[in-house]
């Protein structure tokens, strides 16, 4: 198993963020919305951008604490997930999130996301 999180495993630019969005699909949860959109074809693994908004968590802290949570889960996950750009957005404004709720709830969303589909299904 991979145990890094590559840059090549990351969204980097506005516009790879902006394309997922674009896309108008997402899966959403108690703390979360994962925003994704297929990949092209011939690009394998799935790619992964972070929103957290200070916003919802004022503390710094906080904000990375849920960052490395959401890349922990999504690093183990990645190997079984479709060829997919993901991006998970923050959508409560709380004081304290619980580390193992919320690290169930991302392992919840990854594994619905839609499997890649062939030319022949669409």
């Amino acid at each position: 198993m991979d145990k890094t999180f590559a840059r090549c495993h990351r969204l980097t630019r506005t516009d790879e963020f902006s394309s997922v969005f674009g896309f108008r699909r997402a899966i959403r949860g108690k703390f979360l919305a994962v925003h994704y959109r297929p990949r092209p074809d011939g690009e394998n693994g799935a790619r992964l951008g972070l929103v957290i908004a200070k916003k919802f968590l004022r503390r710094a802290v906080d904000r990375n604490q849920v960052k490395r949570i959401v890349r922990e889960q999504f690093r183990c996950l990645r190997g079984g997930l479709p060829a997919v750009d993901v991006v998970a957005r923050l959508t409560v404004k709380s004081a304290r999130i619980d580390r193992k709720l919320l690290a169930d709830e991302v392992v919840a969303l990854l594994e619905r996301l839609p499997p890649r589909q062939s030319k022949a299904e669409e």
